[in-house]
């Protein structure tokens, strides 16, 4: 494995490892977006590559089990309920775009998770941000919003540079470690 690929590898585990689980479920979406691109770039290229296609929309249909297994019924309710055939139908439009060899419904897929994932981060940022109102001395919530809104301050590029000198050892400090457990009812 080349040093890059190496380097990425480990960022990834610890970007993994070290998540919370809202953090895990936008994680999840962005792996299922990938891969459902991916998967329209085969299909759709000049010359089609239907074996890559079929493995990312396999791997997208692995990305909503997932979705469908960490939906929490007896929190979530109504909400849950309707997530789930949600999730149902975008299966099935996977299975008929890998039958047919039909990209669009692949595109249709990566539109709902593109969307479900917006959603999510919106409703992530908003408990963040109350948190962050109610207790402005947490500097470790601070340095985890500049990071997820973009931002790099001193203490930004310090939290970045302490991870990596300390790596593998080194574990992130969650964004949500004191906000209220159970904000997120859909995710288990």
């Amino acid at each position: 494995m080349a040093p890059t690929n190496n380097a990425q590898y480990t960022y990834q585990a610890t970007r993994i490892t070290t998540a919370t689980k809202e953090q895990l479920l936008l994680i999840t979406y962005d792996i299922g977006i990938k891969a459902c691109r991916t998967a329209e770039n085969a299909m759709t290229a000049k010359t089609p590559d239907y074996d890559l296609a079929n493995k990312e929309v396999i791997r997208t249909q692995e990305v909503i089990r997932e979705l469908m297994v960490t939906l929490n019924k007896d929190r979530g309710g109504e909400m849950a309920d309707k997530l789930m055939q949600l999730y149902e139908y975008m299966y099935q439009l996977l299975v008929d775009a890998n039958m047919k060899k039909e990209p669009d419904n692949i595109r249709i897929v990566r539109g709902m998770l593109e969307e479900l994932k917006q959603t999510w981060e919106s409703a992530l940022m908003q408990l963040l941000q109350k948190y962050q109102e109610e207790h402005p001395e947490d500097r470790d919530l601070q340095n985890a919003m500049n990071e997820l809104e973009g931002k790099t301050d001193e203490a930004a590029a310090s939290y970045k540079a302490a991870a990596k000198a300390t790596a593998p050892s080194y574990k992130a400090p969650s964004p949500a470690k004191n906000a209220k457990a159970g904000t997120f009812t859909l995710a288990g």
